[in-house]
Order: structure tokens, then sequence, then C-alpha cells
């Protein structure tokens, strides 16, 4: 299952499954605490008419997407056989933790009918399906779901401002109960007013709708730290309608927008769409105090042992690139102090982190052959001092980057100066970008050593010269000795090595994608041009043209998510948009187009990309959205914008 739609405000996020259904629900963390994980289903809408009974299930026709203006869903949902369609538009409140849903019921039927609409709620706050309670409140006539500090107020009125006229509260997956969605089955709802433990609950409305006929509902989920906080906002609401909260919303995000005007008035308008909406994916998995979450789409945690619900600090440095060269800078500000707050006090970040700044789930060891080892991937905390060169080079702010030096940039970059094997002068192993091996890589040492130069720099701005000869002689030693990493014998760049205790080195000749992108993109002033053309050349035809769709894996062997019948490794967005980015870099502007196209035919109706391809048929494997990809498609679009392209 994919996510094709993800609406939020830094706080409250709500995913919607490729039925338009609620399947993720996020508070008051982004990516954190998810209210929402009945893994089976998400949260339901049921239609009864002429007696009979659906539930919006594949038997329907969905067409689930976002505008590419603001975020907000452009829904569709067709039952042919009940000749009934559902149009919705949903949205997260920019100010409030507010989610609501502006549905459409639509009678395609020659006669009037009586249409009755279910909106079905499962959370599970307590996360034991045991603790939570949920029970009807009579004077306001909602629905309350509270555990302790998270209180969900379920409320929806139809286009008369009358609420909702049944309801029903009941036990989920319990006690042989399969959950109070049954209740709606026959078009009656039982009125049950409280339950405790694992519950759910359901809220029905009836439309009387003309032959071709139409009506509104307006459905609202509030989360508040209290219920009468929730309250509160439930009586604002009601008064200023959610037609004003719908076009405020829309109103923000094209204040939003306008950040970017300069750069996206450049852009070619066949990209100017999932251009704007790989930014607002982006925007809608960062967390209000700075963590960029890799990707809230909790379905892989049915395949695998983890969500990718966590901060990556580099994959929230690649997150933010494209936002600086577009402008924004609040963005990247959280996120840089984000980093300055989770630095550990020798100046390195962790393999990942919650969005509450506590450190995330790992599978780095401490020990590698019986040796204490750092668990760590240090291109993490090297990036994050790239980006803020980045960050500098677009916005000029001295008085920022100045108090991030001591806090985060001299401490980083000294780590990074010694964290270095005496007998050859290059980084000390850790483990590479793709979290798997424990190696002096290709890729890290091309960053390392771009980071020290960028701290370098800022050391000789801010007039530390010590500091500066130190970063700057530890990244001449690396360039002396960057040879290394280039296989004569294999004609390609390598993976990496690893040195052990004893001084002896075994080279590790996996051709990676990651080892060109790293020399190309940060080491570029020392490889050699025929080094990266080579190792192109090979990427090209030993990964590339083996692969039936004839997109990028990372490297050869890749057997995460493996598919059958077995290739290379499967292919991922990011990988094939950094060949497109090389190709646009030499002007080959058509290849680099090819690319970039063939990775877009590839995404979801919405415009969702996710993390890796079927290598056969080209289907979504993994998280989707995931945020890195999207990054990749606007940097790869805004490299393009420079080239001048016009179709």
């Amino acid at each position: 299952m994919t996510r094709p739609v993800f609406l939020g405000n830094g706080q409250l996020t709500v995913g919607l499954d490729e039925f338009g259904l609620v399947h993720d629900f996020y508070y008051p963390y982004v990516g954190l605490e998810n209210l929402s994980t009945a893994r089976s289903i998400g949260h339901k809408i049921g239609i009864w008419v002429d007696s009979k009974f659906s539930w919006v299930d594949k038997t329907w026709e969905c067409k689930v997407d976002f505008y590419s203006d603001a975020l907000i869903s452009n829904i569709s949902l067709t039952n042919r056989d009940l000749q009934i369609e559902l149009y919705m538009q949903d949205f997260v409140d920019f100010k409030k933790n507010i989610f609501f849903r502006k549905i459409k019921v639509i009678n395609h039927a020659n006669n009037p009918r009586t249409v009755r609409l279910f909106m079905h709620q499962m959370f599970e706050i307590s996360h034991q399906g045991r603790a939570d309670t949920a029970f009807f409140v009579p004077e306001e006539n909602y629905i309350l779901d509270y555990k302790g500090k998270s209180n969900l107020l379920i409320y929806g009125q139809k286009s008369d401002g009358k609420p909702f006229e049944s309801f029903a509260v009941g036990s989920y997956g319990i006690e042989g109960k399969q959950g109070t969605f049954i209740d709606a089955e026959d078009g009656v709802l039982s009125d049950n007013s409280v339950e405790h433990g694992s519950v759910d609950s359901v809220i029905g409305f009836s439309l009387s709708l003309n032959a071709k006929g139409s009506d509104y509902v307006d459905y609202w989920i509030i989360a508040s730290d209290t219920q009468f906080n929730a309250e509160k906002i439930h009586n604002l609401v009601k008064l200023d309608s959610l037609d004003k909260h719908l076009e405020d919303t829309r109103d923000l995000w094209h204040d939003w927008f306008k950040i970017a005007d300069s750069k996206l008035s450049k852009i070619n308008e066949k990209y100017l769409g999932i251009t704007k909406k790989s930014l607002m994916l982006i925007k809608v998995h960062m967390d209000k105090r700075g963590g960029i979450i890799a990707s809230c789409d909790s379905s892989i945690y049915n395949y695998n042992r983890d969500y990718y619900s966590y901060v990556w600090p580099r994959d929230g440095a690649f997150a933010i690139w494209p936002l600086i060269r577009m402008g924004f800078v609040d963005e990247p500000k959280m996120f840089f102090e984000f980093c300055r707050d989770i630095l550990t006090s020798e100046g390195f970040m962790m393999h990942k982190y919650q969005p509450d700044k506590s450190i995330g789930s790992t599978w780095h060891p401490l020990l590698h052959n019986n040796h204490k080892e750092l668990a760590i991937q240090e291109d993490e905390t090297a990036i994050v001092i790239y980006m803020m060169g980045q960050y500098y080079l677009y916005n000029d702010n001295d008085d920022f980057i100045f108090k991030m030096y001591d806090t985060f940039i001299k401490p980083a970059a000294n780590f990074l100066a010694n964290y270095i094997d005496e007998k050859n002068g290059l980084p000390h192993a850790s483990y590479d970008l793709w979290e798997q091996k424990f190696i002096t890589s290709t890729y890290t040492v091309s960053i390392v050593y771009q980071a020290l130069l960028v701290a370098t720099q800022f050391a000789e701005k801010f007039d530390y010269p010590d500091d500066a000869l130190n970063w700057k002689t530890v990244a001449s030693k690396i360039a002396n000795n960057i040879d290394t990493f280039f296989s004569s014998e294999q004609g390609y760049l390598i993976k990496g090595f690893l040195l052990d205790k004893t001084g002896e080195i075994s080279f590790d000749n996996t051709l990676d994608v990651s080892s060109f992108y790293g020399a190309f993109m940060f080491g570029q002033n020392i490889f050699k041009l025929n080094q990266l053309h080579s190792t192109i050349t090979k990427i090209e035809d030993t990964l590339i043209k083996q692969t039936p769709i004839g997109l990028c894996p990372r490297y050869e062997g890749d057997n995460y998510f493996e598919t059958e019948p077995t290739h290379k490794g499967n292919p991922w967005f990011v990988t094939s948009l950094w060949i497109a980015q090389y190709y646009l870099s030499l002007n080959m502007i058509d290849q680099g187009v090819e690319v970039l196209d063939k990775c877009l035919s590839y995404k979801l109706y919405s415009g969702v990309l996710s993390e890796q391809l079927n290598s056969n048929n080209g289907n979504l494997i993994s998280v989707a959205p995931l945020v890195w990809s999207h990054a990749e498609t606007i940097n790869t679009i805004l490299d393009l914008s420079i080239s001048g392209y016009h179709q």
C-alpha cells in the first residue's frame, strides 16, 4: 500500500491511502505517535442506498489526488452499481490541529433517493488496543476518542448545519468483535454511547438527494491535549464554517509558494506541477520543531521491522537542499537548529532520531571484528555542514551561521578532522550511505572532504585561523590519497575499503552509484574527469542497461526488497535522478530529460514517488512518498531550468 496524499501542519499529519481513507494520523509530532495504527484497515467510509450497503474499497473507482497549488486533496470515489459518487476535499488547517473533509455526495440515478453516509473512525491512541475510551457527548453532539493528552473530537454536519443523526461506539478487534463498523452495514446504527479498551466509532448522515442531485457533509477531527481545548476549537469552527478554513488554508499555501516565485517562474510548465507537489510533500514531513521525517507512510511496517518515520540527518539535509535553492529560509534554519540540539559532545550525530530529538532505533553495532567502533554514518554529520554552506551561499546570513559556528560547525568539523586513520590520512570507517557496510567509502570520503572545505571557509570568514588551518590540512591529506578509490583494473570508482587494526586493507570493489555521486557532487576538484566518465559508463552498461525498466539500482547485487526474477537490484528514484543530474551538468539535455521523464512516468496518479521500483514492471516498492525521492526530483528540475530547457 502507498499514501497518495499526506496532509499536515507541522503537528498534525494525516495520510490517505489509495481509497482516500485515513490510514495515518500523527499527533502531536510529525511521524512520532501514529494514533491510527490498525494495519488491516483504515478509517472506513460507507454508503447505504436502496437497501444496499458498500464500504469504499477496491470495488469502487478511486481517483486520489491533491492540488498542485495547495495541500488539499482532490478525491473522486465512484460506485457504478450504487450509482453514487463521493467527491472529497480534505486538508489540515494551517493554524489549528484540525483534519477537515468536505464530502459531496452525488446521486447519478435518474430518480430521487435517500442516501445514508457513514464515517468510521478507528484510533489506537494507547498503542496497546486496551486503554482508550470513546463516548458520545450529547450537549455538543460529538464523539470524543481519548487517552491521556491525546483528545480527538469527531464531528460532522450536513449542508443545513444539522449534525449527524446517528452514531455508535463499540469495541474493535477484541473479545471476538470485529468492530463497530459492522453496525453500519444494515443502514442503522445502535446509538451505543460509550466504550473503553480497543474502540472504534461510526457517525451517520441521512441525505435526501434529487435525481442527478447532490448534497454536502462537512466532517472534522480536532486533535488537542484536553477535551476542553478541543471543544473550544470545535465551537469556533462551527461559527467560522469549514469553507472559510478551506479558503484560508489555500491562501496560506499560495503565500508560502510566493517565496519561490522567481525560481518557479523559470521551470518549464511540463514540470511545474510535480515541482510544487514535491515541495509540499517535503514541507508536510517537516515537524514544526525542526525534524524532517524520511516518510510517514506506515504501511511498510506490514513488511518490515520498523517504519521510516525517523529523522535521518542525511535525509533531512538532502530534503532541505531544493528548498534552499528555491529561496526558503525558515525551514532550513529550523532543521539546522534541530541538528545542533542532537549533536553529541564528541561532535557527531547518531544513525537516526525521533522528531522529539530522542535517538531512534538502529541496526549498527558498537563492535566490529571485536573492536569497539562508533555506530554512526559519518556522512550524516558531514552533509549538514555542507548544507550550511549551501544555505549561506543562497542567503548570506552571517548572524545565523555565526551562531551555529561554535554550537555545530566547529565541534562537527573537529570530529571529522580527528576521525582519520593516520596510516593513510583518510576518514576512519563508518557505516555507508546505504546503512549496510562498515567501510571507508568513496561517498563518505567525498562529503567529508567537502564539509571540511566549507568549515574552513566559515573559519576564515569569522577569523578563526587555527581552525581553518587544521581543517584545510586534513582536507589536503584526503585529497592527496584520493586515488585509493579508483581501481585501474576494474575501471571505476570502487565502493571503498576497510583498514583493520593490523594495517591490512580489504578493498570492496562493488559498483555503487553512491561512489560516483559522491565524487561527482562533492569531490569534482579531487577526482579526475576520466575516473568519473569511466565509472558512469560502467554504471550504464552494468546497472542501467541490465535492468528491464532502464532506471538505476543503488549498486550491483542490491537485495533490499528484491524482486523476482532478480536483476542487479531494484531501481531507486534517487540514484536514477543522480544520473540525470550528471547528464545535465554536461549539457547532455536530451539524456537528462529522458531519465527524468522515465522516473516521472512511474509516479502515482497524485504525483507521489516511492523509494524503489520493481525492476521488471515499475510498480512502486517500499514507502511512498519518500521525501528524498521528491527532493532529488526538484533538484533535477532546477538543474534543467538552469539549462534554459524548453520543450
